[in-house]
């Protein structure tokens, strides 16, 4: 029996290339164009049938979306979970009342359905031990719904559950499928057009001599914070830029400074200091295949001490108006909401619901938790993101680094400022399911590699990039 091959120290570790076979990309190539022209043919005639009918056209807008997701679907198990990358950066709110969603929120309802029935299974352990935080906390919150019964109440119960376990499944189909490069380019994509839409918009109003934060109205409105967040998600993981990812480090880099520089000029400060601390933790952490500068972290801590002196002279500058100002009035306000219901809560979203004279969302996860949920739903929260970190931190810091300085991020965001809010809660958990999908990807490829079985579905085997060496 041949020997495994061993790596020198100081290498990285090998990549495995499914073998080639004669005809394989000529075969292929045809497959996907039979599968374009014969698809373009239906959306054409269904155009077609919608023009010439105009009572049809929201029909045939509606069958053209199905053969296409139908046909995509056949070719790629796992497409929509993969085309939803990109969308769940979008804020755009739709409905009203009690039902008031995003965009995002329905791109993640439809692609959850896809990545439930045809991602690859078994879940792996740590997968399996996150959806069952995830039910821990939803188990927890159900006492606030049984007691407060509203229509908010319930339906962001199970947003939350989307929110979390639902990004979850659909992180986990793109990074399991061997689709996390291409999964994480297309949220970055969006990510990066934001960046250089915030950066342009502050640098008009520097010319105009205003220095105040950015706030987009076109083409979608973006408040600063939502812009803070999501820009510090994609540059975070920028900066990881995990091998496995296969980013070249040019186009990381540059997508690094540029989402750190949107951040900035958007001036939120919840999200600047959550950045400084998931890029303290994979800097101080280390890499098993790179070496990073601790260089980055002489402009991580005077971030955060930047942002102090931010909030002391808002606290002394006499104007109860201002943002910190307006913080400690909002947390007075929210313990005295609290104490009406310590151990359940008003329900989920009550300042929507004019269960009270308040109609503010804390911006404080804990005070909000305390105030929707009572202490009760405290607890599951609590079990929920420390259990989560626990889990992330014990598996491969390949994969598992980046999971958990995500949700570590969040964590400390939702510190100083609202914290669930569709886009910045859905996010990071999808990007902790994209990495929890390819380290079992990874581990297949390694035991498909050491077992040297060629049946051992080389369609499975399509990626050309994986770690073997853990």
């Amino acid at each position: 029996m041949t020997a495994p091959a061993r790596r020198l120290p100081g290498t990285r570790p090998v990549l495995y290339r499914a073998p080639r076979t004669p005809g394989a990309v000529a075969t292929r190539a045809r497959g996907v164009t039979a599968w374009v022209a014969g698809g373009a043919v239906v959306l054409a005639v269904l155009g077609v049938l919608g023009f010439v009918v105009p009572e049809l056209q929201l029909a045939a807008l509606a069958g053209a979306l199905l053969v296409l997701v139908v046909g995509l679907t056949a070719y790629e198990p796992v497409a929509l979970p993969i085309l939803a990358m990109p969308a769940l950066v979008v804020v755009q709110r739709v409905g009203g009342g009690g039902v008031d969603l995003s965009l995002s929120d329905f791109a993640l309802f439809g692609a959850f359905w896809f990545a439930l029935f045809f991602s690859p299974r078994p879940f792996s352990p740590p997968m399996r031990a996150m959806l069952w935080l995830s039910l821990v906390y939803q188990v927890a919150t159900l006492f606030t719904v049984i007691v407060n019964p509203f229509s908010a109440n319930v339906v962001e119960w199970f947003h939350a559950w989307l929110s979390v376990g639902g990004a979850l499944v659909l992180g986990w189909a793109v990074g399991r499928s061997g689709r996390a490069r291409l999964g994480l380019t297309l949220f970055l994509v969006p990510c990066l057009l934001i960046a250089a839409q915030t950066c342009l918009v502050a640098l008009q109003q520097l010319a105009a001599g205003n220095t105040g934060p950015v706030y987009i109205e076109t083409p979608i409105a973006m408040h600063k914070n939502f812009i803070g967040c999501v820009l510090a998600f994609a540059a975070l993981v920028a900066y990881a830029r995990p091998w496995w990812v296969g980013w070249p480090r040019w186009f990381a880099l540059a997508s690094f400074w540029l989402c750190t520089l949107g951040v900035l000029a958007a001036q939120a400060r919840q999200a600047l200091v959550g950045l400084a601390i998931g890029i303290m933790l994979i800097t101080l952490r280390g890499d098993p295949d790179r070496k990073r500068s601790k260089i980055i972290l002489l402009a991580a801590i005077p971030a955060i001490y930047f942002v102090v002196l931010a909030v002391q002279e808002q606290l002394t500058s006499g104007n109860q108006f201002n943002s910190a100002n307006q913080r400690l009035t909002w947390y007075a306000d929210s313990v005295d909401v609290w104490q009406r219901s310590p151990w359940v809560g008003m329900g989920l979203r009550w300042w929507t619901a004019g269960v009270t004279e308040f109609v503010f969302q804390p911006p404080n996860v804990e005070l909000e938790v305390l105030t929707s949920a009572g202490i009760v739903g405290l607890v599951g929260f609590l079990v929920l993101f420390v259990g989560g970190m626990v889990v992330l931190w014990r598996i491969n810091p390949r994969f598992g680094t980046l999971a958990f300085a995500m949700l570590m991020m969040r964590f400390v965001q939702g510190q100083f400022d609202l914290f669930w809010v569709s886009v910045q809660v859905t996010v990071p958990f999808v990007i902790v399911g994209v990495c929890l999908g390819a380290e079992s990807y990874a581990a297949a490829r390694q035991r498909a590699r050491e077992t040297g079985s060629r049946a051992s579905s080389l369609h499975d085997l399509r990626s050309v990039q994986e770690m073997v060496a853990r």
